[in-house]
């Protein structure tokens, strides 16, 4: 069986850095991308904040980019998913399906995962009006009356991006407070199509004919209820990191997110580096991600010059 000098599980920005780097290492790096590639950027708008682009780029295009470049310097990129993994001892076993893979180095890049509200009616009704993915599903909804949930910038970007379709759309938010930068929060203010609901949560989403018919809100000062006459719900409220395969392996924080010895990527295990999103609750761009994805490819390569 072939021992792999650098595994790597999972796309988007940090994983296909670290692609590049140790392919540009001569180390050969396989690549485990997922069932589908390039990570959260692939679920996005315009990326106007990677540097390089002073006129934006659409979040695939840059992923293909990437992904492309990777392939490029000879990673051997795998549409396949990682079941589970054993990562003691020297040589690293990775399940895929039926087949194993070792490899002497891991990195994982996995990323992180759009969180649910976790209320009645969304777990059913998802893909008949529940998403959260505004660019994959907000076609579906043209004159429609939407709402998204969330007051961060994914949740403004998501609303901005739906007015293109949408007659309204409605940002329902926990707080009169907003955790979007300036420049997100100023552009949705502007746009007269979208409307607020601040201090209140969603406590059910309502059915009308197998689909999306409402949702029910709750004021969190008063605890009144209200219905909200909408066909679509866009939950934007962060992430919960992709760790579940690794069957506590390597340490986790309290959240779930990998902990790594700062400023490496070292994890508690040796020869496993972890990197983007799995490792970052703070941050969450892609050009941190990248930055980490190229910090774990130089870590795997010095860890192998040493232990040869």
């Amino acid at each position: 069986m072939t021992v792999h000098d650098v595994a790597i599980v999972g796309s988007g920005p940090a994983g296909y850095t670290a692609a590049l780097y140790a392919a540009r290492a001569e180390l050969s790096p396989i690549v485990f991308e997922g069932f589908e590639y390039g990570g959260e950027l692939m679920n996005t708008t315009e990326v106007e904040n990677y540097p390089g682009f002073q006129k934006g780029i659409m979040g695939p295009e840059l992923m293909e980019e990437m992904r492309a470049q990777s392939i490029r310097f000879g990673a051997d990129l795998r549409m396949e998913v990682v079941d589970s993994v054993e990562l003691e001892g020297e040589i690293k076993k990775l399940h895929v399906g039926d087949e194993v893979f070792e490899a002497r180095t891991v990195i994982l890049a996995t990323g992180a995962a759009p969180r649910h509200l976790g209320i009645p009616g969304e777990e059913e009704l998802s893909g008949r009006g529940v998403s959260t993915c505004a660019t994959c599903d907000g076609f579906f909804f043209k004159g429609h009356n939407i709402a998204v949930i969330g007051g961060g910038d994914s949740a403004m970007e998501e609303a901005t991006f739906l007015t293109k379709f949408a007659e309204s759309v409605t940002i329902v938010n926990r707080s009169e407070r907003f955790r979007a930068s300036k420049i997100m929060l100023d552009r949705a203010q502007e746009n007269k199509q979208i409307k607020w609901e601040t201090n209140k949560v969603v406590e059910r989403v309502l059915e009308d004919n197998g689909k999306v018919g409402g949702l029910q809100l709750k004021d969190v000062e008063t605890g009144e209820t209200s219905t909200l006459d909408v066909t679509a719900m866009f939950v934007a409220i962060g992430h919960d990191p992709r760790s579940s395969f690794l069957n506590g392996q390597v340490k986790l924080d309290d959240n779930g997110y990998v902990e790594v010895d700062q400023p490496s990527t070292k994890t508690s295990l040796p020869g496993v580096f972890a990197c983007g999103d799995l490792v970052d609750d703070h941050y969450q761009q892609a050009i941190t991600a990248a930055g980490s994805g190229c910090r774990a490819a130089i870590d795997a390569e010095q860890f192998l010059a040493a232990n040869r």
